[in-house]
């Protein structure tokens, strides 16, 4: 979907006017408003609680209004994203605010997924702005949002490893950035968990760890890291079938990680830009990999799998070795991780974890001031126990259960060079119900944070 038509600069054209009205000053709103508004509000049941709208009238029939009553800060991106699905196709401008603030959940208020079913409604809502300076880069963040909802929607079927080779070529090709992809012999040799967890996949959906590299050598070294598991089965510690109905969703990271390294390329930031995402299918077969094997990874260290199922770990660990190698400054991941982040923090709030105190703060700091939110968990050294095998230098899951989410990430970081700043989001990329702006099914979280973040330090 094309966005950039759906917000436009404020020329003095014609459109209908959007008022929009906090609950704590409808009173006073409503007094002042004369006897024709008064009558259409009272038609509506509109009582100046959050999310009432009604459609106002003018002078003439033809000259109607519409009014929101929402309570969200007015620097909310969510402010007014609840209104394109309910108003008529046309050009609209806000009467009482700013609407700079508001153009990225207008936009995102009319994204669809239509590869399986197509829509019916194909009339444009277009929003004026008179800033429009941020047009252009509302217009990025949202098509960056498009694309991890895209790709988190389309089913495991028509999504494998390859599918996701072919996004990171199109990437590749669209900026005249290298591409380059590791598999087969050369797969199990270099990065072997990545090939371990994928090998039981068919030959069409082999393993491969993906790399795109972008910028100048001489910029700062950045690398972003996306965890790919097209489907999840769970591999012979398999799930349940409620467990498993999601799991075309297991490749959110890799989602992340693309939409992110767009946006960086996209921006022209100063960086040597090194994607890296590691793709597979965590598959049942004769060739599965087994509780109780014990795995090297391409750092050395040995690992004795004590969970099939605790793979999206392993397949990070050799990207995450693989990033490091090249002296980077800053190295980011996401991944569809764990239950347990789901279970501390529910799924619109992902843990962020690092050891880097700079890092957290302007990454919470953008997170709050976007809309995007991140809650910083803790890699906490005591648990590093947990982590302890009898046989290997660590096992992939600890017994138990207990803190999960920070057990994972203190794998990962064992995997991270000393000294590198580093941070890890496990990330949903899922909303299971809808909300202005994030229709259920595929969504970002931490994108567009981790942009902000980027972007003012390497601008």
């Amino acid at each position: 979907m094309d966005f950039a038509p759906l917000v436009q600069p404020d020329r003095g054209q014609s459109a209908r006017a959007i008022t929009v009205v906090h609950p704590d000053d409808w009173e006073r709103w409503l007094a002042a408003q004369p006897e024709r508004t008064r009558v259409a509000v009272a038609a509506h049941r509109v009582t100046g609680k959050p999310g009432n709208r009604a459609i106002l009238p003018g002078d003439r029939a033809e000259d109607w209004s519409a009014l929101l009553v929402c309570d969200e800060d007015a620097s909310s991106p969510w402010k007014i994203a609840s209104l394109p699905g309910t108003l008529p196709g046309g050009t609209y401008r806000v009467a009482n605010g700013d609407s700079g603030p508001w153009l990225l959940g207008w936009m995102l208020g009319q994204y669809r997924f239509d590869r399986y079913r197509k829509g019916t409604d194909t009339e444009a809502r277009i929003l004026l702005t008179s800033d429009p300076a941020r047009v252009e880069e509302a217009t990025r963040l949202v098509a960056a949002t498009a694309t991890v909802r895209d790709l988190v929607n389309t089913g495991a079927g028509d999504l494998g490893p390859a599918e996701l080779e072919g996004a990171a070529e199109t990437l590749a090709k669209r900026h005249g950035a290298t591409l380059a992809v590791t598999r087969g012999d050369t797969l199990a040799a270099e990065y072997p968990l990545i090939h371990a967890v994928g090998r039981a996949a068919t030959r069409e959906r082999q393993p491969r760890l993906i790399e795109v590299e972008w910028g100048d050598p001489a910029h700062p070294r950045v690398a972003i890291v996306g965890k790919g598991v097209c489907f999840d089965t769970g591999g012979l510690d398999i799930k349940p079938s409620a467990g498993m109905r999601l799991m075309k969703k297991d490749m959110g990271g890799a989602a992340h990680a693309l939409a992110l390294a767009g946006l960086v390329i996209a921006a022209g930031l100063k960086v040597r830009l090194h994607l890296l995402i590691a793709a597979v299918e965590n598959s049942v077969g004769p060739d599965s990999f087994r509780p109780g094997d014990v795995l090297r990874s391409r750092k050395g260290l040995t690992v004795e799998n004590t969970n099939t199922d605790a793979e999206g770990r392993l397949i990070l660990a050799d990207a995450l070795t693989k990033a490091g190698e090249s002296d980077p400054e800053l190295i980011l991941d996401y991944a569809t991780l764990t239950g347990a982040a789901r279970v501390a923090l529910g799924p619109d709030l992902p843990p962020l974890f690092t050891d880097d105190d700079a890092l957290a703060g302007d990454l919470l700091a953008a997170g709050s001031a976007l809309g995007d939110p991140l809650w910083r968990m803790p890699l906490w050294d005591g648990y590093d126990d947990m982590l302890k095998s009898d046989i290997a230098d660590m096992v992939n899951a600890p017994e138990g259960g207990m803190a999960g989410a920070v057990t994972a990430a203190l794998f990962l970081r064992r995997f991270v060079p000393k000294g590198v700043a580093w941070a890890h989001m496990d990330v949903f990329a899922w909303r299971p119900t809808s909300k202005p702006g994030r229709p259920k099914g595929g969504d970002a979280y931490g994108l567009r944070a981790a942009f902000d973040v980027l972007r003012k330090r390497y601008a």
